[in-house]
């Protein structure tokens, strides 16, 4: 039995490298995102805290799969709509930054569709999609 060349083991490293490179897997989420509407107060996180909700208005509550049991209280998501079911819905390019101050179930005012991951604030979902769509397909990640 020959031992493999030298030459021959770099190449190996390199295509593994490489192949590791273009399939990682991705630390983004799908999921989706619907609005809700003022009064935003109080919050299952802050009360009535004003100081809870950020100068920007980019705010959302937490849908079930993302409260945690209250651990999702101040956490801040990057999110960008990748589709709709109503055409052209999404702003394309557009990436926002919110912070989850509620949770949806419990929300003083409810969301314009239930069961979604995040549910943002009018200021937040305009920023991202047409209000006109009662629910969108976001990429977000935790930051």
């Amino acid at each position: 039995m020959s031992k493999p060349k030298p030459q021959r083991i770099h190449l190996l490293l390199i295509a593994i490298l490489s192949f590791a490179f273009l399939f990682r897997p991705s630390e983004a989420d799908i999921g989706t995102a619907s609005k809700y509407n003022p009064p935003y107060s109080p919050t299952a996180c802050f009360g009535g805290d004003r100081s809870q909700f950020p100068a920007s208005n980019l705010f959302a509550a937490a849908g079930e799969k993302v409260w945690d049991n209250g651990a999702a209280c101040g956490r801040q998501y990057l999110l960008k709509c990748i589709n709709s079911a109503v055409a052209g819905a999404c702003v394309q390019g557009q990436q926002i930054q919110v912070i989850v101050v509620d949770r949806a179930l419990t929300s003083v005012s409810k969301p314009s569709r239930a069961d979604t991951n995040l549910v943002l604030s009018n200021t937040a979902y305009a920023a991202v999609a047409n209000p006109s769509a009662s629910f969108i397909n976001i990429d977000f990640i935790q930051v």
